[in-house]
């Protein structure tokens, strides 16, 4: 294999979704040698591909987002987005933000009024954006999805039963939320964007309120600034222009 692929091979170590590893899972992953992989990582460390923790594990680094940010669909994305955020987050006066998933990764692809930079991987059970784009994956990507959930709040919802019950409700119709599941404090809702897309919606468009009213007072305006980017994404008469991760949840 080339020192090419090589390095490829320790990215594609993250493909998963897991948000970080060690450089022994790395080696293992990418099947080589532990000297070899540490090369290899400090040289993806030094270009920016990576990121060291200090905890001693690695992650993506945000070069790799800056570079993805660039690719059509999601430059798109970013682009129609935001005048709709910042609208939003104008009327609300609500941190807003746009997601969409990647891999097993909820990762945020546009924020105003939030310090959540693009890029940042989210927990998407703990979240609504999340919950609104697992509940249109298909049942066994759902489902590898949905291993070994973490409970970050001691209201996070993990029971698989009663978060399929909240996932089907979504894809029948209603806004998806999240009540101090991921941060004691926050309450979100969150709609799809473009969920007529013909492999689920292109995003989720969320916001975070102090409380659960507030948030649910908000649903309306996001369901309206989703539309509206939904529109650019989809021209009459023609299909999507992204196509690939879903949707949205309620619970109380």
């Amino acid at each position: 294999m080339s020192v090419l692929g090589r390095a490829l091979s320790v990215l594609d170590a993250f493909a998963d979704g897991t948000p970080s590893l060690r450089l022994t899972v790395i080696a293992q992953r990418a099947d080589l040698p532990l000297p070899t992989a540490l090369r290899l990582v400090r040289e993806l460390v030094a270009w920016g591909a990576l990121e060291r923790q200090s905890d001693g594990s690695y992650r993506l680094g945000s070069r790799l987002w800056t570079l993805g940010g660039q690719a059509p669909c999601r430059r798109r994305l970013v682009d129609l987005g935001r005048p709709a955020l910042d609208g939003l987050n104008r009327v609300t006066g609500l941190p807003v933000l746009l997601a969409a998933l990647d891999g097993n990764s909820l990762v945020v692809v546009d924020g105003v009024g939030t310090a959540l930079r693009p890029g940042t991987s989210l927990p998407p059970h703990a979240t609504a954006a999340g919950k609104a784009l697992l509940a249109h994956l298909p049942d066994s990507r759902r489902r590898q999805v949905l291993t070994d959930l973490a409970r970050l709040t001691p209201y996070t919802l993990t029971a698989p039963g009663a978060l399929n019950r909240q996932l089907a409700a979504i894809r029948a119709g209603a806004p998806a939320s999240a009540w101090e599941e991921w941060h004691l404090g926050e309450n979100e809702v969150a709609v799809p964007v473009d969920p007529l897309a013909g492999q689920g919606p292109a995003a989720a468009l969320a916001v975070t309120a102090r409380s659960a009213a507030q948030a649910r007072r908000a649903v309306p305006l996001i369901v309206r600034a989703a539309l509206t980017i939904s529109g650019g994404l989809r021209p009459v008469g023609q299909p999507p222009h992204c196509q690939g991760v879903p949707g949205v949840d309620s619970r109380r």
